[in-house]
């Protein structure tokens, strides 16, 4: 058994084996996901909100800023510890910092959709920072090989934060633009730092890493649903016409994890450490945003929202097209045969298409599409 199975009170902060056998999440890195469900319940619920009262613009946007943060955080954390997780109890304390700031960012998610005010979501990201810049310094510190990579991560990091602090002050529209630059300044570190010494990620680990983090979208989106649901049968809105919408929901959900756990590959390489890292920004994002618009599409039974039958059934189809091209892109287009990267691309136009079918048929389309695109993955494979 490996040492780094055994808690200790302090022990180096050594890199990982990129080769070391049954490398999977650890309880820790799991109660770290499980404290994201909140933030990205948080983003999805405002999100929800937004669209439902029709103003679409003001939520996708506030959307797309909010879930950038929550990923980005969340990805800084799940790198590193593939690569220098060493479990001891100065290493434990630090993640509970960086849990900290989690909780915080999800407890200003409301205040920036609503207000566009990120000063608490600033806040936990300051947190969370500290805590990942003292493992990155600790990192340099034990890791020669490693050290000016090391040193470059915690360096981006603190820039970047003071980016961050001053963009909290900002006034619409400039914070419009400032964003934009910090967020090319984040994607920028990585691929700064790399370049002298790549760090010692697990291959394996990585992959089941973010299909954890899948999960837990997918997961948000069953919950957010379910309650819409919970709210149109209480208020006495149960018929045939909800049902079969309910239906589909349900076979559209299913539909999504099988094919994301069909199409993603068991094992990276290094070549794909960036597409794949960054291309899940739009598979989750577009995850979670199905929730929102499947919650929408419920609620409208209720009489909760005034939007067109056109608007909602695009609330549904859009995200699960963009869903479904994510996983063409980083997955299907480079692994698998043409007939399944042309069912792909295929798929993602009929969803647009079928957003145009009266509602809430075109949601019984939409899944009957997944589905037929899960059969010929299926196909394509064996």
């Amino acid at each position: 058994m490996s040492e780094h199975h055994h808690l200790g009170a302090v022990r180096p902060m050594l890199a990982r084996d990129p080769h070391e056998a049954h490398r999977v999440a650890t309880p820790l890195e799991l109660l770290f996901d499980l404290c994201f469900v909140v933030a990205v319940a948080q983003a999805a619920a405002g999100l929800h909100h937004g669209l439902e009262h029709g103003d679409v613009v003001h939520a996708l946007v506030g959307y797309g800023l909010v879930f950038f943060a929550i990923w980005w955080a969340w990805m800084n954390f799940t790198w590193f510890a593939s690569a220098y997780d060493c479990d001891d109890v100065p290493y434990r304390l630090k993640v509970l910092v960086q849990i900290t700031g989690v909780l915080i960012i999800a407890a200003g998610v409301p205040r920036a959709f609503e207000r566009s005010d990120f000063s608490v979501a600033t806040l936990g990201y300051t947190v969370m920072r500290v805590g990942q810049i003292a493992h990155w310094l600790r990192a340099a510190k034990h890791n020669p090989a490693h050290r000016r990579t090391a040193r470059r991560y915690a360096l981006g990091l603190a820039v970047c934060q003071v980016g961050w602090i001053a963009f909290a002050f900002l006034q619409p529209p400039a914070w419009i633009m400032f964003f934009m630059l910090l967020v090319a300044a984040e994607l920028s570190v990585p691929i700064w730092a790399e370049r002298h010494a790549a760090t010692p990620w697990h291959p394996h680990h990585i992959a089941e890493r973010y299909g954890c983090l899948t999960l837990i979208v997918l997961g948000e989106c069953v919950l957010s649903t379910t309650l819409s649901i919970q709210a149109a049968v209480d208020e006495g809105h149960l018929s045939l016409r909800l049902g079969a919408l309910i239906a589909a929901e349900i076979v559209l959900l299913y539909g999504m994890w099988w094919i994301y756990f069909d199409a993603a590959p068991r094992h990276l390489t290094t070549r794909d450490a960036f597409k794949w890292g960054y291309g899940h920004l739009f598979i989750f994002a577009a995850a979670a945003a199905v929730g929102s618009g499947l919650s929408v599409s419920i609620d409208s039974f209720a009489g909760k929202t005034h939007l067109s039958e056109l608007a909602i059934s695009l609330m549904v189809g859009v995200p699960v097209a963009v869903y479904i091209l994510g996983l063409w892109a980083i997955h299907v287009r480079t692994s698998r045969p043409t007939t399944a990267n042309a069912a792909f691309l295929f798929g993602a136009a009929l969803l647009i298409a079928l957003a145009f079918v009266p509602w809430p048929w075109s949601v019984v389309g939409m899944s009957a599409v997944v589905a037929l695109l899960v059969v010929s993955l299926r196909l394509a494979t064996t």
